[in-house]
């Protein structure tokens, strides 16, 4: 797929590092979790902890807290690391259960309308 200023596989993502409102970089997008009737992008899921992957924490954040910056070649946010930490998240060898109760606390923890209102 040829790349355009406004679109981007899916794939290209996955991998794209996030960097905080400090400029450093947070961690990396591990996957993007999509709304099945909307096709929205509900979250950009952060992976970073552990070593070589193992013992990665996950961290489902609203897609709307994220940008694109063309200069850090990734996505920025106004959020700190800290910040980051102690949202709700789950380890990497579970799986999460992404039902609205789940979503609800993501979305009032940062402070933005859920992806489904």
């Amino acid at each position: 797929m040829v790349e355009t200023h406004d679109l981007i596989a899916s794939d290209k993502v996955e991998g794209t590092r996030v960097y905080g409102a400090d400029g450093k970089r947070i961690g990396s997008i591990e996957r993007l979790i999509i709304g099945k009737q909307s096709g929205q992008v509900a979250y950009a899921v952060l992976g970073f902890g552990g070593f070589l992957g193992i013992g990665e924490d996950h961290y489902p954040i609203p897609w709307t807290k994220l940008s694109y910056d063309e200069e850090l070649g990734g996505y920025r946010t106004e959020l700190t690391r800290e910040q980051v930490e102690k949202a709700p998240k789950y380890r990497s060898d579970d799986e999460y259960d992404w039902n609205r109760e789940n979503g609800r606390l993501i979305y009032d923890y940062y402070g933005v309308p859920p992806y489904w209102m």
